[in-house]
This record gives C-alpha cells, sequence and structure tokens, in this order.
C-alpha cells in the first residue's frame, strides 16, 4: 500500500465523490490525503483551477494525486500539462492496475458519472496497493516519453 502524501482535486462534478474517496482514504485505509480543491461545492469552477496545482504538488513532493470530474477526461487532460505527471484514467479494476505496474502512474482521474463510490474506491485501492514492476521495456518506453518533456 502506498504510504505517502496522496492529494485529491475534482470540480463540482466530481465534488461529491472526492468527499466520500476522502473519507474512505483517512478512514479505512489510513492515508494521508490533502483536498487541493475545491473547498465548496460550486457548480460554476473550472477543474484546472483544482488540477493544475494538484499537479504541480504531486511533482514537487514525488506523491501520487486523484482527479475527478464527470468523465474523468478534462481533468486527466489537464493535470497531464504538468511536466513529470502520468495520468491515467481508471475506469476499471484492471486499468488502476496496470497503470501502476506498466506506466507507473502518479495521478489517477476517475470518472463521477461512470463509477460508483463503491467501484471508485475498489479502483483507487488497487491503484494505491500497486507498484511499478520496473521492468526494462516499461522503464524503456517512459524513457523516450520523458524525452518529449525537456
Amino acid at each position: 500500500m502506498y504510504n505517502g502524501k496522496l492529494y485529491i482535486a475534482s470540480d463540482h462534478g466530481g465534488y461529491n465523490l472526492k468527499k466520500r474517496l476522502i473519507r474512505y482514504g483517512e478512514n479505512e485505509l489510513n492515508i494521508k490525503i490533502e483536498d487541493v480543491g475545491p473547498l465548496e461545492h460550486d457548480p460554476n469552477d473550472d477543474y484546472p483551477d483544482f488540477v493544475i496545482p494538484l499537479g504541480k504538488k504531486v511533482v514537487a513532493e514525488k506523491g501520487r494525486g486523484i482527479v475527478i470530474c464527470r468523465n474523468g477526461i478534462g481533468v486527466c487532460i489537464a493535470v497531464n500539462k504538468i511536466k513529470g505527471v502520468k495520468c491515467g484514467i481508471g475506469y476499471n479494476i484492471g486499468a488502476a492496475e496496470s497503470m501502476m505496474k506498466d506506466d507507473n502512474t502518479n495521478v489517477l482521474s476517475l470518472a463521477a458519472d461512470h463509477l460508483s463510490e463503491e467501484h471508485a474506491m475498489a479502483v483507487m485501492k488497487k491503484w494505491l496497493d500497486t507498484e511499478f514492476s520496473g521492468e526494462e521495456r516499461h522503464i524503456r518506453r517512459l524513457e523516450k516519453i520523458e524525452k518529449l518533456e525537456k
């Protein structure tokens, strides 16, 4: 189980799921979580205002983060613009496992409109329980992607 700091952010569409995942992470998984926002529900908020700061914190602190919106796509696109962030969409438990084992993601994107709370919690747990395999072929591929950031 990942034991570092976990950052979490959403927009209004992912706000309720974010609050549920914070309770789950802190109370059942015993993980320290920092809520990067929003701190209250505002139907007019914009996800870049919260997920960009999350991405910067994840990179600076070498931590992990979770971003949530209605379909998981917008937050994933936005946070992946931060140099050093590797975010994948956790559409099921298998994807959560492989995105860590093969791709060494440091941010998980979730779709509040397409996952039940229970499924989202299971995806989160699998992602946090999984470590990067370190296989040469995965390292080689990730190094090619990192060259694009330079």
